[in-house]
């Protein structure tokens, strides 16, 4: 369903340090969570993704979505909805994370389908990755060495590394590889894997504005773990402040909404 991809050409060396005195300064479990805090914020909002998919550098494709999330008070993790805007063909389609279960409604069935694992990792900038997540909620980290790397707009980077690996099996993502900016917490780079260690994606987080209270990522450039010439850049725009109701989170009420 998500098939969408963009261009990038960078260098993407990287350069490893030793990781001396890191977790006196700060422990992976730290430093997980505030990069979880600089991709999403703490209080219910919406925004709109643009994913614009490219094929060897041209443009393939588009879609526009309207994301509404909420962290729910008792798991910490998001729930979150998602409109589809276009192309014309999608529009009212929608799509449910409550917990770590996805549903998609269509009204032309008028009927709400749970997806499957395999549902939700298809296409390169998958249906898990539209929905907002908080990392730390799903994976144990580890602290691996400093690295220096090249960023989405090949600038020299000196980050962590941090080894996230799935504490459930209804996540997306096996296991993940995180970069984050050891100045300020944000996530520069992910490699994101398989249960069976195959390389699925490489994402970079990039164009970091004012956004709800503090500086996060306006765009995400998604590289094909196999094929590097398939690219999906989601771009973020609209960001806002939301009294969303907990019934949009309700499978039940799919039918039923008519966005704000």
């Amino acid at each position: 369903m998500f098939t969408r991809r963009v261009f990038l050409a960078a260098s993407l060396a990287t350069v490893a340090l030793p990781a001396v005195g890191l977790a006196a300064a700060s422990t992976a479990e730290e430093i997980l969570a505030r990069t979880d805090a600089v991709r999403n914020p703490d209080k219910p909002f919406a925004l709109t993704t643009t994913l614009t998919e490219f094929r060897s550098g041209t443009p393939a494709s588009t879609m526009v979505v309207k994301v509404y999330s909420k962290a729910d008070t008792r798991s910490g993790q998001y729930r979150t909805l998602v409109r589809f805007l276009e192309p014309v063909r999608d529009q009212g389609k929608l799509m449910l994370r409550d917990g770590n279960v996805l549903w998609f409604y269509d009204p032309a069935s008028k009927a709400s389908v749970r997806l499957s694992g395999q549902q939700r990792l298809m296409g390169q900038a998958s249906n898990g990755d539209v929905v907002t997540a908080n990392f730390h909620k799903d994976y144990s980290v580890g602290l691996g060495a400093e690295e220096v790397i090249a960023d989405a707009d090949r600038q020299s980077r000196p980050c962590w590394k941090l080894e996230l690996k799935a504490v459930n099996d209804s996540v997306a993502y096996f296991r993940i590889e995180l970069w984050v900016d050891k100045a300020n917490d944000w996530p520069i780079k992910g490699k994101f894997y398989s249960d069976s260690g195959r390389l699925l994606k490489v994402a970079y987080y990039r164009k970091f504005e004012d956004r709800l209270g503090r500086m996060r990522p306006t765009e995400t450039v998604i590289i094909d773990g196999v094929d590097t010439s398939l690219v999906t850049r989601m771009a973020f725009a609209d960001h806002g402040w939301g009294d969303i109701p907990d019934a949009w989170f309700q499978r039940d009420f799919l039918p039923r909404f008519k966005g704000d």
